[in-house]
């Protein structure tokens, strides 16, 4: 049943990558119009927009902060504030670097969340002919599926909230059980998730990377056996929420042989991108969803008057800032991520960071992107194998003794880490001209390597309550809050 549907999705597939700049611009008068008699069109004049020039005097761009009282109207209750009638759930969120957020999900919008990971697997089938997974179990390590009610919306985690979607079809071979799901603590919940799993046919494993290894830890220590010959069966791994490339090495690893994967980029706000075929490089922008997209080059994002592009007016290889308007009652919102495109014909992307997650103590604006890629590449020269990091700056009040700090856990601990740490710095500096600058300068001394424990990063997670989930270590902070909470898990 899944082939022709399958081929279905696909050609409509095409046909959107085709169309896209048209279907952003219809999308985006639709989008004004249905919004126009909200209390947020009302007070925007969205009766007088009629292009994106206007849109861009009229709706600043604003975070979650800066739009907050529109969600608090909301969750008084009221009506046709943002997007009419009310929002059928809030997806519950919280950041390491942020509190808990509130973001609406509508019954326009839903379908978005829904659709677009039904799709990414649609997609999969059509091109590779690979529909014998759809039989056997499959498993979404995700939220708590329970609900609570705030002004009567229903109100979770974003996974939780789509968990109670998924089709019929596919619900029959979904694990874990309903129960098991609902559990809170996250390494309690992982045990049963185990038991649950180790003597079932499973065939597709989708999560967050850093949690869908620590499943695969405990089912290797549990069984003895690799993941690919405990489920001889696997074929499809569907993960995103993180960068792939730093966990890919372990994770295929731990499996045991070459399995398929499938990158998707969702969010509370809207699910953006998949991956549409296994022959080319990024995610596809999902540009007919109920989103319309503008483009922030990311050294404008605080400025006064930052440039707002259009999809028509990217440009390849260039950090943008991700602003989004959308059907979920969303206008100019930075969702906080930051995007490079790697194909124009179709628009595939790829993350490449946090707008909050960089170092510029020292005015060396160094990104999330930059650093994964410098380890990456270091590591493989070295044939050192990693678990997880992060990177702060280490503020000296005497001259030329400042540094960035790596804390690193490896698998097993390199005994040339020193050596190690001087080839990522070599990387680093070939890759940022400031940060070259700076040590070049004598400004700044080559980066140090600061030894994590084992499971010390998951510990850390664990201490300040964000273990699973949706909940990511951040790649890199201005400060050294994260810095000083992983001081109780060094070796």
């Amino acid at each position: 049943m899944a082939k022709p549907f399958a081929n279905y999705i696909s050609r409509q597939t095409k046909k959107n990558m085709v169309h896209a700049v048209k279907d952003q611009r219809i999308l985006f008068e639709s989008l004004i119009k249905t919004a126009a008699n909200t209390d947020f069109g009302k007070q925007h004049d969205f009766k007088s927009i009629s292009t994106h020039s206007d849109f861009v005097t009229k709706v600043p761009i604003r975070d979650y902060e800066q739009f907050k009282s529109w969600i608090e109207k909301i969750k008084e209750g009221k009506h046709n504030v943002t997007w009419k009638g009310r929002p059928i759930y809030f997806a519950k969120t919280s950041g390491t670097t942020s509190g808990v957020k509130y973001i609406p999900i509508t019954k326009e919008s839903i379908s978005n969340h829904i659709n677009t990971a039904r799709n990414a697997l649609l997609c999969y089938m059509a091109e590779t002919g690979n529909t014998k997974f759809a039989d056997g179990k499959l498993i979404f390590l995700s939220g708590s599926p329970e609900l609570e009610r705030i002004a009567d919306i229903p109100t979770g985690r974003l996974s939780g909230i789509v968990n109670h979607h998924v089709p019929q079809y596919l619900r029959a071979n979904q694990l874990p059980t309903y129960e098991t799901n609902c559990i809170d603590d996250w390494e309690s919940k992982l045990d049963q998730i185990v038991e649950e799993t180790i003597h079932q046919d499973m065939a597709l494993i989708s999560g967050i990377p850093p949690w869908m290894q620590m499943y695969f830890d405990r089912l290797i220590e549990k069984s003895g056996k690799k993941i690919g010959e405990l489920f001889p069966n696997f074929s499809v791994m569907v993960q995103g929420g993180v960068n792939y490339e730093p966990y890919k090495a372990k994770l295929m690893e731990s499996i045991g042989r070459q399995v398929d994967t499938i990158e998707l980029f969702p969010a509370s706000e809207g699910f953006f991108a998949f991956q549409d075929t296994q022959k080319e490089q990024g995610m596809l922008l999902n540009t007919n969803s109920g989103i319309y997209y503008e483009f922030v080059p990311v050294e404008e994002i605080n400025a006064e008057h930052p440039t707002r592009l259009t999809l028509d007016q990217v440009k390849l290889g260039v950090n943008y800032a991700l602003i989004i308007t959308s059907n979920a009652g969303l206008w100019a919102y930075n969702i906080g991520d930051t995007i490079k495109f790697v194909s124009l014909e179709p628009y595939r992307i790829i993350v490449s960071g946090r707008i909050k997650h960089f170092i510029s103590a020292f005015g060396e604006h160094v990104i999330g992107e930059e650093v994964e890629s410098v380890i990456l590449e270091a590591a493989k020269e070295m044939s050192i194998k990693l678990t997880e990091f992060t990177v702060a700056p280490y503020v000296s009040p005497d001259q030329g003794k400042s540094y960035h700090e790596w804390f690193i856990e490896f698998e097993e601990t390199p005994l040339a880490i020193n050596e190690f740490a001087l080839l990522i710095d070599h990387h680093l500096r070939k890759k940022n001209v400031y940060y070259d600058d700076l040590i070049s300068g004598n400004i700044l001394m080559p980066l140090k390597i600061t030894a994590v424990r084992k499971n010390g990063f998951v510990d850390f997670m664990k201490s300040i309550g964000k273990l699973g989930g949706q909940n990511k270590v951040p790649r890199l902070s201005n400060d050294r809050k994260i810095a000083e909470g992983l001081n109780p898990f060094l070796k």
